[in-house]
């Protein structure tokens, strides 16, 4: 019989509920943690170290079999990749629609806020403007897309699934993964104090749940975990973009 888990951590653990509550406790809590420390002393460098982490994981304790189970292998629907994309753009250009309507320039907007962290200068050329957004449109695109992906949407959501099923392990990877997310936005640093936005915090983890369930809907349809990865790093262009242009303006 094959195991998901490499033999040594077979020893230790089963595949299953505890094994992804454990993963969850060991990654989302520090991460939360330090994701609060950075946006108030805009020190990012432990963040990449959490993605970095986050996409180690299954190589680190997944045999080629429980590999395979989360989806790291060859797509059985490359169409439902390029709809994967198209679905994250989409979503992403939505949000900031959202955003802007309800809260215009202000702190309540997830995306206003974010982009604050990206230390954009208020007088920059359209050269240089271009080139930081692709910078950061290629960063966002790949470590948070990859890390996250093959944690939440692999190996948490695969372990969750072996003990409750894929619909329930999906509902429970997608609350870790916008809980989370309320160390981006939603507990606040602005004026040099912490500052929790109910209302917008809600929408914003609503919408952050929303979009992990169709990460994963990406993920079944397309057969494997790239999809997941590629409808994330289509959101984060998106919101990238937004960012830059509409928000900053041009």
């Amino acid at each position: 019989m094959e195991h998901e888990l490499k033999p040594f951590w077979n020893k230790i653990f089963k595949f299953d509920w505890k094994f992804g509550l454990f993963l969850i406790l060991i990654i989302c809590i520090p991460r939360f943690i330090l994701v609060l420390h950075a946006n108030e002393t805009a020190s990012y460098g432990y963040i990449g170290l959490i993605m970095v982490i986050s996409t180690i994981a299954p190589f680190l304790f997944l045999s080629k079999f429980g590999r395979n189970k989360i989806g790291i292998k060859k797509p059985t629907n490359y169409r439902w990749l390029i709809i994967a994309f198209i679905i994250g753009i989409v979503c992403s250009i939505l949000l900031y629609f959202l955003g802007e309507t309800l809260y215009g320039n202000s702190y309540e907007n997830w995306y206003y806020y974010i982009g604050k962290s990206y230390n954009i200068p208020t007088e920059i050329d359209q050269q240089s403007k271009l080139a930081m957004f692709g910078v950061m449109a290629l960063t966002g695109m790949t470590f948070s897309p990859i890390g996250e992906e093959l944690f939440f949407r692999g190996i948490v959501h695969s372990s969750f699934a072996n003990s409750v099923g894929n619909k329930r392990a999906s509902i429970i990877d997608s609350s870790a993964f916008a809980i989370v997310h309320i160390s981006h936005f939603g507990l606040i640093f602005t004026n040099q104090q912490w500052q929790f936005l109910t209302v917008p915090t809600l929408i914003w983890v609503l919408s952050m749940f929303c979009v992990s369930i169709l990460f994963y809907r990406c993920r079944k349809n397309s057969g494997s975990i790239l999809g997941a990865i590629l409808c994330h790093s289509a959101f984060n262009l998106g919101m990238i973009y937004c960012i830059f242009y509409p928000i900053i303006g041009s």
